[in-house]
């Protein structure tokens, strides 16, 4: 009897699609290398990109004018800039086309002339007055200490990487899911299946599990690569970032499969894939944190799932944080899950 039930399982429709599902992806190598391979090759190359480094000196142009060598001579003595001496029409072409942050030119006052917009603008501002004034007598009234952080949890590419594993589960439940199942309606397979013995919940729940058993191999590479190449810390339980990258990976499954229950060609699909991921990947935080946007526009940022997902496993991740402390991004996370799902599962069609 116990073998006759396992053999049952076995020949379970849910199983045997499941197992298809598993099937067709391992034949790709094009698909097993976007699933594995690239998030490891993203995060080495930004990983490079951003590391730890001294900056890069402040580029300061000095008008040329009687007077002002004093202030080039001074400016010059500091490593943290580089001075050019120019006139003024190269001077004021220079900053226009970003090739210096500040341009410093005498008349009856010193005067600084940079965009406020830009950071590096109004941080050579600060530095270049600072070493000027000091180079003129200027003494602090109160002594100041430096005490740098450099520690790993506080750099970028540990913000980074739960983003990036975010971004990833989400890329592979829309195009591995939505496009995959457009793809077999246009190719007729969809609709020879429907002649099988199959509902449409079991058809559909098998991309939804095959995603997440794509998830065993994903985390721990992304994770391993991390910690052993940048020193990624992982301060929280690693069972819950599981937990959590799990139903991330469901939720977006769900999604995908949203997304392709009507579509009826790969255009269509494609093109309600980059409208569905696109707003997530630029408001969510995978490369740079959402408090930039405006307030007005944070309620509902924080209710997208990919922002969930990345808050949650950025939080167990770098600060530590247990289950209670992300049960708001879990909640959040369930309701997308059970929506898509199940409006996926309403409109789905074989044809």
């Amino acid at each position: 009897m116990p073998q006759l039930k396992r053999t049952a399982e076995r020949q379970h429709p849910l199983w045997q699609l499941t197992l298809m599902r598993w099937r067709i992806f391992a034949r790709e190598p094009a698909a097993v290398f976007w699933t594995y391979g690239f998030p490891l090759a993203l995060a080495l190359a930004l990983g490079i990109a951003f590391r730890n480094r001294p900056p890069e000196p402040v580029e300061v142009a000095i008008q040329a004018s009687p007077g002002a060598e004093a202030w080039r001579d001074a400016l010059t003595k500091s490593p943290a800039m580089h001075v050019r001496w120019l006139n003024a029409l190269e001077a004021h072409d220079a900053l226009r086309a970003g090739k210096v942050s500040l341009v410093v030119s005498a008349g009856q006052s010193r005067t600084y002339e940079y965009d406020p917009t830009r950071p590096d603008s109004r941080m050579a501002r600060a530095l270049v007055d600072d070493a000027l004034q000091r180079a003129e007598g200027r003494t602090d009234p109160m002594p100041v200490k430096d005490q740098l952080v450099t520690e790993p949890g506080s750099r970028y590419i540990d913000f980074l990487i739960p983003g990036l594993l975010g971004f990833n589960l989400m890329s592979s439940g829309l195009w591995g899911v939505g496009f995959v199942l457009v793809e077999m309606r246009v190719r007729k397979l969809i609709k020879r299946m429907a002649a099988t013995p199959m509902s449409r919940g079991h058809f559909l729940l098998s991309f939804v599990l095959v995603r997440g058993l794509f998830l065993l191999g994903e985390l721990p590479l992304l994770l391993a690569f991390a910690h052993w190449v940048f020193e990624v810390p992982i301060r929280g339980s690693l069972l819950l970032i599981v937990a959590l990258s799990t139903l991330g990976s469901l939720v977006f499954a769900g999604m995908g499969l949203l997304v392709g229950s009507r579509a009826q060609t790969t255009h269509t699909v494609a093109g309600l894939v980059n409208l569905v991921s696109l707003p997530m990947a630029i408001c969510s935080g995978v490369f740079f944190s959402s408090a930039r946007f405006p307030e007005v526009f944070q309620p509902l940022i924080k209710a997208l799932p990919l922002t969930a997902l990345i808050e949650g496993v950025r939080a167990v991740m770098l600060d530590g944080a247990g289950p209670a402390a992300v049960a708001r991004q879990v909640a959040i996370l369930l309701v997308w899950g059970v929506i898509s799902f199940g409006v996926a599962l309403r409109l789905f069609r074989w044809q």
